[in-house]
């Protein structure tokens, strides 16, 4: 459980997003905040829809799949976002479930995503994951790939591609990361960037994110 001041957790992460769009000249409501709910039960969560926060992302499709039915119900228009790796024995699930999907990352990915579209008539959003570290404990297309797999995904696959979604290395300053990855959703003229963290968020709005993923500075440390 949180350490019950989630509302006011979010506000103040609100209010930081306001000031980092402002500090960059950014329009006032351009940068979503997707509030990363993964680990914490339905108990947990429910003070922070209930406060009016409608986009919520989660790491596994099966925890998901557990918490979100119940809450959705209870607060219309709440809009989920896979923010996890995806495997595709998955996709069909993550279709049905997600509004967006942070973490196209491969081939096999991609085709059964695109198969999967195609038999339920839904279109969630799809950001495809950079590796901008190249770090090999990491998923994500590498930097020098991205544009081809960017066109794999459009030509081959069908596949309508929103955005750009990095996680920086842990122990490297992020900003160069992020200014790689708007780089590249630039040249490829995606929108959309799913850029930075509890820790990092503010350097993500300066560097274009349009969306944010923010989860213990709302939430509290996870166990």
């Amino acid at each position: 459980m949180p350490d019950g001041n989630a509302v006011e957790r979010l506000s103040a992460v609100k209010a930081e997003i306001e000031k980092a769009s402002r500090e960059a000249g950014r329009e006032p409501g351009s940068v979503t905040l997707v509030a990363i709910s993964k680990t914490f039960d339905a108990d947990a969560i429910r003070p922070v829809p209930d406060a009016g926060q409608r986009i919520f992302g989660e790491n596994r499709v099966q925890e998901a799949k557990a918490k979100w039915p119940a809450l959705r119900a209870e607060f219309p228009g709440v809009e989920l976002h896979l923010v996890g790796p995806l495997q595709s024995n998955k996709a069909k699930e993550a279709v049905a479930l997600f509004d967006a999907i942070h973490t196209v990352d491969r081939p096999k990915i991609a085709q059964a995503l695109a198969e999967e579209i195609a038999k339920q008539g839904r279109l969630p959003r799809l950001f495809v994951e950079v590796n901008t570290g190249a770090e090999p404990q990491k998923a994500g297309m590498l930097p020098e790939n991205a544009d081809a797999f960017i066109a794999e995904c459009r030509e081959k696959y069908g596949l309508e591609i929103a955005g750009l979604m990095c996680i920086p290395p842990l122990q490297e300053a992020p900003a160069p990361h992020f200014a790689l990855t708007a780089k590249i959703a630039k040249r490829n003229g995606l929108a959309l960037l799913s850029m930075g963290m509890s820790a990092d968020f503010a350097s993500a709005i300066a560097f274009g994110a349009t969306h944010v993923r923010v989860g213990s500075a709302i939430f509290g440390e996870r166990r």
